[in-house]
């Protein structure tokens, strides 16, 4: 076996030695500040639109949709983590490659059992790479977070935990779903942005369909003025007209934007008030077949 020789000349192998470790940590200091200055500039920006909210919706929506939580900021910040550590991995390996040829080891054995090594790692850990990747990008992309409400095609359920591997949801018989995040091939949000609630009034087929419109129209501004529902609906709900008529039936649709997951609750009150007010004006339910009306 030939011996290593590595080549050392005084003063010239140390000085070159310190300027390169100078020069990489340099580097590194200065990513890693424009990392840093990055970070906090989206989270400044973040917190300023939140501060100043242009409607009743948007000032909804940053309660509803967790920005009062610091949700963006974690977000944000464990991005900038992430991109740290990889600066910091990298910066390091290069140092250590240059500082290898500064003294004259050799690196094509080094480089040549690394590309082996490699190919093996990737061939059996295609799976592990592929999960670590989505979960970087569904951070970055904020597909979802805690407490969202999710479907992701097989599992459907709360968002309790979100990793660079697995995410953890709980459906609503209380299972607990652990998904590779590399296996999520859609996720369907009911957290983000709002939910729309949609209700069809059924009324009897004769009935005047303006007449119902006008009384619906009114429980629409009622339950809109009404202050427990103020942090709920984003806006007055709409009367879109008959969406349906069958030989018994006539339906009015109503719909209304509420903040996430609000929906369901929505949805009843309305039904139950238009029910409500549509019998006090004497408006006739639908009437089954063959049953003749009193």
């Amino acid at each position: 076996m030939t011996p290593l020789l590595i080549e050392w000349i005084w003063p010239d192998t140390p000085i070159t030695l310190a300027l390169i470790v100078g020069g990489a940590l340099i580097c590194q200091w200065l990513i890693v500040r424009g990392i840093k200055f990055g970070t906090q500039a989206a989270i400044n920006r973040a917190r300023t639109q939140r501060q100043h909210p242009d409607s009743r919706a948007q000032q909804i929506l940053a309660k509803a949709t967790g920005a009062d939580n610091e949700r963006y900021e974690q977000r944000i910040s464990t991005v900038g983590s992430l991109l740290r550590n990889l600066t910091s991995i990298a910066v390091g390996a290069v140092l250590v490659l240059t500082l290898m040829t500064i003294v004259g080891i050799p690196l094509a054995p080094l480089l040549a059992s690394a590309g082996v090594g490699g190919i093996a790692l990737a061939f059996g850990a295609q799976s592990l790479v592929k999960d670590f990747l989505s979960g970087i990008f569904m951070i970055m992309e904020d597909q979802y977070g805690v407490g969202d409400l999710i479907d992701t095609g097989d599992a459907r359920g709360t968002v309790e935990d979100v990793g660079l591997r697995v995410t953890r949801l709980r459906d609503a018989t209380g299972t607990v779903w652990y998904v590779r995040n590399g296996e999520i091939l859609r996720v369907g949000n009911q957290s983000q942005g709002w939910s729309t609630a949609i209700i069809d009034v059924p009324v009897a087929y004769d009935e005047d369909a303006a007449k119902v419109i006008g009384i619906l129209e009114g429980v629409a501004a009622e339950i809109d003025t009404d202050a427990a529902y103020a942090d709920v609906l984003l806006e007055r709900p709409t009367v879109a007209g008959v969406n349906a008529v069958t030989a018994t039936t006539m339906s009015i649709r109503m719909t209304a934007k509420t903040a996430p997951n609000q929906h369901w609750a929505i949805q009843r009150t309305l039904l139950e008030r238009s029910l409500s007010a549509l019998g006090k004006a004497g408006v006739r339910s639908p009437v089954p077949m063959g049953v003749l009306p009193a």
